[in-house]
């Protein structure tokens, strides 16, 4: 069993957790919804993208609605520990937060669309939780694959605290960072479209209700 911490730190890379060398389970082959593939190499002409904002079963499903997105996978993103576990990751041992990885067709979607979606649907005000869900693996994050969404996930987050501090909220705590160096962990198989799987499961997703003034969302799925 895993000690908790009682008020959610970050670790340092010599107190995390060791890991593995190799995963203990086989990621699925395909999307239990799209249809596609959860793993790269990805066709030609897609782009990833990575977010964390709270549990990951209620994010994927989030993005796996929207038009113009061809796979998305949860994992773990933005610790130390190589291949860790589900348990591992809520000892808060690993530094990980808990992302969604969104493989999209920019000619269908932008990224700047995708962080409208992003910052709507949760309170990135929150720190080390969101909502009832605490701990360092809820955490605000973008982790970012190159220059372009480094700068376009900057001056959305500036955009959006500038739309939230006029609604009376507060400072977001939301970590911008490189994808480069923080390695995006593929979760257990059971985690993967979780909400697809168990339509009645938990989510904890929900936003501030304040809107996002950085480009247009585009038409959900059914």
């Amino acid at each position: 069993m895993f000690l908790h911490r009682r008020t959610p730190q970050l670790p340092t890379p010599e107190e995390a957790l060791r890991g593995r060398t190799t995963p203990e389970f086989t990621v699925p082959s395909r999307h239990t919804v799209l249809g596609n593939a959860l793993l790269g190499p990805y066709p030609e002409g897609l782009e990833v993208a990575d977010f964390a904002m709270g549990c990951f079963w209620g994010a994927e499903r989030t993005f796996w609605r929207q038009d113009g997105v061809w796979t998305t996978l949860v994992g773990y993103q933005g610790g130390y520990t190589e291949n860790p576990a589900y348990e591992e990751v809520c000892s808060g041992l690993t530094g990980h937060t808990e992302a969604v990885r969104v493989v999209f067709d920019p000619r269908t979607v932008t990224y700047a669309q995708l962080l409208k979606l992003f910052w709507e649907s949760h309170d990135p005000t929150q720190g080390f939780r969101q909502g009832n869900d605490v701990g360092t693996q809820y955490r605000s994050a973008v982790y970012t694959h190159s220059p372009e969404q480094a700068a376009a996930a900057a001056a959305s987050r500036e955009t959006y605290q500038k739309a939230l501090s006029g609604s009376g909220h507060g400072v977001i705590s939301t970590e911008i960072l490189p994808a480069d160096g923080r390695q995006f962990w593929p979760a257990e198989p059971a985690h993967q479209q979780y909400l697809d799987k168990n339509p009645a499961g938990y989510c904890g997703i929900g936003g501030t209700g304040v809107s996002c003034p950085a480009g247009v969302a585009p038409a959900a799925r059914g």
